[in-house]
């Protein structure tokens, strides 16, 4: 028997109520499987603000690098939008991703087919997607140096950030990239602005250095530009997109509408000893405490954390299978319903725990 220590870190906004369902579903979970788990809660984000001062707390670091996965929920919203950006909600993601070592960041874009009416593109466009984004996650401009902003001599502002990448940060991610792929469809696309940006023209540079050593695996190059226009034209062309911390950060977003719901999204973030899962959208304050949440994005979160982090491959398609199982019978929060009726957050971790009884049997 294998027990696993989670993290549990909901965060604000939805995130107290869209974890709570995760954890629900693994809890079903562990009914079935030989598998323990074992979990821990903390604040982080602007919750952990008001109760200490700090979007992350020395506990809080502890307890994610002491545990063997993150469960986080979403952090931020608009009660601490004037806060100094060293404390702000957003500062505890950027914390806990330098200090776990988290270099990667997987986001799975699938469009299902029973939810492809929800998409705000034909379906002819948007039927069969199944695009991972990995994306960088330490370096680029939101970790570079100088930054800041300064006062001019004749009184005007200058707000500046740095773009800059090193061979070996590059390397690592292309690597993370291609190996996926194997399991994948063989396809890279490597996303940059080589044109205009030295950074990246090195991020190309590098990327095909490292593809050397994966033949087997189709490597193409496209500026994000292009990128942008191309997800909306003809995203079914894309497997893998490999590319920086800004660009990954806009063009997963976008990927995930193409789904029709941001709601249904998760992501994994790998590199060091212990991963951190999350979906991929944000606390969205304006239905927090109103049971209108979906926490699907969450549990497939769940899900990639034990395939990834616990190596529990059968337990993690039990809830994959749940998931497809509960859309199969017309199950659906508001976020997707597109008029029909809707059930709450609870209802949603409700049904897919009941689906898990069926899948497994």
């Amino acid at each position: 028997m294998s027990s696993f220590k989670i993290a549990v870190l909901p965060g604000d906004g939805i995130g107290q109520e869209i974890v709570a369902e995760a954890v629900k579903v693994l809890r079903k979970v562990a009914e079935h499987s030989s598998a323990t788990f074992e979990f821990e809660e903390a604040p982080v984000g602007g919750t952990a603000y008001d109760l200490t001062g700090t979007p992350l707390p020395e506990a809080t670091l502890k307890l994610a690098q002491s545990s063997d996965a993150v469960l986080l929920g979403a952090v931020g919203g608009v009660k601490w939008e004037a806060l100094d950006y060293s404390v702000r909600p957003e500062r505890a993601l950027l914390g806990l991703r330098k200090e776990l070592g988290l270099f990667a960041n997987l986001r799975p874009a699938k469009v299902y087919p029973q939810l492809v009416d929800a998409s705000p593109l034909r379906p002819e466009i948007v039927s069969g997607i199944d695009v991972l984004v990995v994306r960088e996650l330490t370096g680029d401009i939101y970790f570079g140096q100088p930054r800041g902003v300064e006062t001019l001599p004749d009184g005007r502002k200058r707000g500046f950030n740095t773009m800059v990448y090193t061979s070996d940060e590059v390397e690592r991610i292309a690597r993370v990239a291609f190996e996926a792929a194997r399991k994948r469809s063989s396809k890279v696309c490597s996303v940059d602005k080589a044109n205009v940006l030295e950074c990246t023209e090195m991020w190309r540079g590098e990327v095909i250095r490292v593809h050397a050593d994966y033949q087997d695996v189709a490597l193409s190059h496209m500026y994000v530009d292009n990128a942008a226009m191309q997800l909306i034209r003809w995203p079914r062309q894309f497997d893998v997109i490999v590319t920086g911390n800004i660009f990954g950060d806009i063009l997963s977003d976008e990927a995930s509408m193409l789904t029709g719901s941001i709601g249904m999204l998760p992501s994994a973030s790998l590199g060091g000893k212990t991963g951190m899962y999350e979906p991929i959208h944000g606390s969205a304050p304006d239905i927090a405490g109103q049971n209108k949440a979906n926490p699907i994005a969450t549990v497939l979160s769940a899900a990639m954390m034990l395939k990834h982090s616990f190596d529990l491959t059968t337990e993690s398609d039990w809830i994959e299978r749940a998931v497809e199982k509960v859309l199969d019978q017309g199950i659906r929060t508001a976020d997707i319903a597109a008029g029909g009726q809707a059930v709450g957050c609870d209802a949603m971790g409700d049904a897919l725990c009941r689906a898990i009884d069926e899948v497994v049997g």
